[in-house]
């Protein structure tokens, strides 16, 4: 079912699936909550799923307004009241992490456990930083077209890409739905996004950490540097997969966080 939130004067779009405890799915970019659709399919019928898009893509409206991770939390925060959840699992793929991140950070109370989907606790490197403010130059000077046509295809595995040519061009086009202005504000946040792994550290929840092994964006070698951090992790590594695990292995990824939700 799609449900809508007015936020800021804004509408904000999220699908609501099943019944039982909560499980919060963050997209990353270039997405909107379709990102999810195996995960919807298979947990459903397990657990209650909250699917928003992020403003900006998707069904939900831009809000220039929002130019950190921790205002795209509370967005996440406005959703959980309306749906009036006290407890919620919060899982984030990519710039989905970095936003349960911050969410973890101001609302710990709501959650009882929470999970980085390809995802990390580092800021950015400085030439990350750099690498983020070409792009937004490119974006504005070319259009997002160009600059995903030559990003997206670097989320995924070698191997799945010659396979499944059809799945990339697919995230490419759902990413040109995405307004230039939405991009480059998602951009800019990942760009000024502190650290988090103080977060990890000190936190008494149970953490998910999904990898993959082929991730050039959230590097396998990056993220072994976390799993350490919090008093509970749960640790898993998709062989096969680069970025984008809930397309490249779906059922070990679902297996995942259906364990996850399971166990928390």
């Amino acid at each position: 079912m799609e449900k809508q939130i007015t936020y800021q004067n804004r509408s904000i779009n999220y699908r609501v699936e099943g019944e039982g405890k909560t499980l919060v799915l963050v997209h990353g970019f270039p997405e909107d909550n379709t990102v999810w659709h195996n995960q919807v399919a298979a947990l459903k019928t397990h657990c209650r799923l909250i699917v928003p898009d992020l403003p900006g893509s998707g069904k939900s409206a831009f809000n220039g307004s929002l130019t950190t991770m921790e205002a795209f939390a509370d967005v996440l925060y406005a959703i959980l009241q309306q749906e009036q959840v006290t407890g919620a699992i919060v899982c984030g793929h990519s710039m989905g992490g970095y936003i349960t991140l911050a969410f973890a950070e101001k609302y710990p109370q709501l959650l009882l456990g929470f999970g980085l989907v390809h995802s990390t606790a580092f800021a950015d490197s400085e030439e990350k930083k750099q690498n983020r403010l070409k792009s937004i130059k490119m974006m504005g000077e070319y259009g997002a077209p160009a600059f995903l046509k030559s990003m997206v295809p670097n989320m995924f595995s070698a191997g799945y890409k010659a396979l499944h040519a059809d799945k990339v061009l697919a995230l490419i086009e759902a990413g040109n739905n995405i307004p230039v202005q939405a991009l480059q504000q998602y951009y800019t946040a990942m760009m000024n996004r502190p650290g988090r792994t103080a977060v990890l550290q000190s936190s008494k929840l149970p953490v998910l950490f999904i990898l993959g092994k082929e991730d050039t964006a959230a590097p396998l070698s990056d993220v072994l540097q976390q799993v350490h951090l919090p008093e509970t992790s749960h640790v898993h590594i998709l062989q096969n997969a680069g970025h984008m695990g809930m397309w490249e292995e779906p059922e070990l990824t679902n297996q995942y966080l259906l364990a996850f939700t399971e166990a928390v």
